[in-house]
């Protein structure tokens, strides 16, 4: 069989690249995405593709030349995604929806974008990346956690609405990667006056610190392999530290409120 055709959107860098560079060793013929071509001149990879998750038309005109190139799409990562902290009441309305914009609708332009030529081959695999943040609303990251929850609820309905085309669709969250995603997340500022002055900041540099000490993001990568070789995917997979996985079966089975304590004991650390 030939080799299947992969997109991975953010594929420039961090998890995405990763993802990339790992299924390129595995014989497949993999595209990523970024929003500005001319910065990656150098980049050897695997061949990017121009991409504004954002833009409908930026998708449209990336997936048409994608098609133009190899007449068919196998395998669809949405990964690309942007980071958001801060306290609710301090964060700007305009970087709100700028993280929904990356992290859900995004992801959905590229699947509208995807699923007419997925249908017209009677298979396809789309692999939404979301995070473990994703199923708990953690503080100063309520933001994020909503638009990567987001994503997996609709990747639920998803699931069911293309069965009958021959489409598999799935969700794998990640836990804590060490990614570059921190210089690249939107901070609200830490103000004087702030009443949030002092939680906020000291969450800010643990969840900094997290990121810095995560794995290696190939252990993504390997998984993701895992999922396209399986015949029937699940509806969710999770990677990451054993701990952060854990966390989504601990709040399943503890009273809300005990589990509320424990996120923020954490944060405190």
């Amino acid at each position: 069989m030939d080799s299947k055709i992969v997109l991975i959107t953010g594929g420039s860098s961090g998890i995405g690249k990763a993802i990339g560079t790992y299924l390129s060793k595995n014989g497949f013929i993999v595209y990523g995405t970024t929003r500005n071509l001319k910065k990656y001149s150098d980049f050897k990879d695997f061949e990017l593709l121009e991409m504004d998750v954002r833009q409908p038309e930026s998708v449209k005109k990336a997936i048409e030349l994608l098609l133009k190139k190899e007449s068919r799409l196998d395998v669809l990562i949405n990964n690309a995604g942007v980071g958001i902290t801060g306290p609710l009441e301090e964060t700007p309305n305009n970087e709100i929806l700028n993280a929904f914009d990356t992290n859900f609708i995004g992801p959905l332009n590229v699947i509208k974008a995807s699923l007419p030529q997925m249908r017209k081959q009677k298979c396809g695999l789309i692999i939404n990346i979301t995070s473990i943040a994703g199923y708990m609303g953690l503080p100063f990251r309520g933001i994020y956690s909503a638009s990567k929850g987001a994503l997996e609820l609709i990747t639920e309905s998803l699931r069911m609405e293309t069965k009958d085309f021959g489409i598999e669709c799935t969700c794998l969250a990640p836990g804590d990667f060490a990614t570059n995603i921190a210089a690249g997340r939107y901070h609200a500022p830490i103000k004087e006056n702030s009443p949030y002055k002092e939680s906020y900041g000291a969450i800010l540099n643990s969840i900094d610190e997290d990121v810095d000490k995560g794995g290696n993001p190939e252990e993504v990568a390997k998984k993701v392999l895992q999922i396209i070789n399986m015949k029937k995917p699940k509806v969710h997979y999770k990677v990451g530290a054993f701990m952060q996985k854990f966390s989504i079966i601990l709040k399943r089975v503890l009273p809300d409120t005990w589990y509320e304590h424990l996120l923020i004991k954490h944060s405190k650390k």
